[in-house]
């Protein structure tokens, strides 16, 4: 089960870092939604040279193998809870990189989840 933590700690810091940059690197590239095909296009395009996009994405894959390595030994239904301690390295990382306000309700709602994957994680060293 420790190896088990300490592997999703790193998946899930590796995913968090990853959703960060490529949140920071799409609000520097600017709003999509209003543009048109061709604006969409180039900014795809350079969407594929910006490092912080880049940078998101080798993150993410290596959240991805780190992933696939975890679910070949733990139960899923003991793993995937484990994912939302996402939500709070999200929450405090919006708040410091991405300026953004995180309400007392959404810091509440967060540490419902995590009480909630503490229980199951517990559960799971239980079999």
């Amino acid at each position: 089960m420790f190896k088990t933590v300490i592997i999703m700690f790193m998946a899930v810091s590796a995913g968090t870092v990853g959703d960060i940059l490529l949140a920071k690197g799409m609000k520097e590239m600017g709003d999509i939604s209003a543009m048109n095909l061709r604006g969409i296009m180039d900014t795809a395009f350079r969407a594929l040279t910006t490092p912080k996009l880049m940078m998101g994405t080798v993150m993410l894959a290596i959240f991805f193998f780190l992933w696939l390595a975890v679910l070949s030994w733990e139960d899923l239904s003991v793993a995937l809870p484990m994912q939302a301690l996402n939500y709070v390295l999200v929450a405090f990382l919006s708040q410091y990189f991405l300026h953004e306000t995180v309400t007392p309700l959404r810091w509440a709602g967060t540490v419902l989840v995590c009480v909630g994957v503490m229980m199951i994680t517990k559960s799971g060293g239980a079999q």
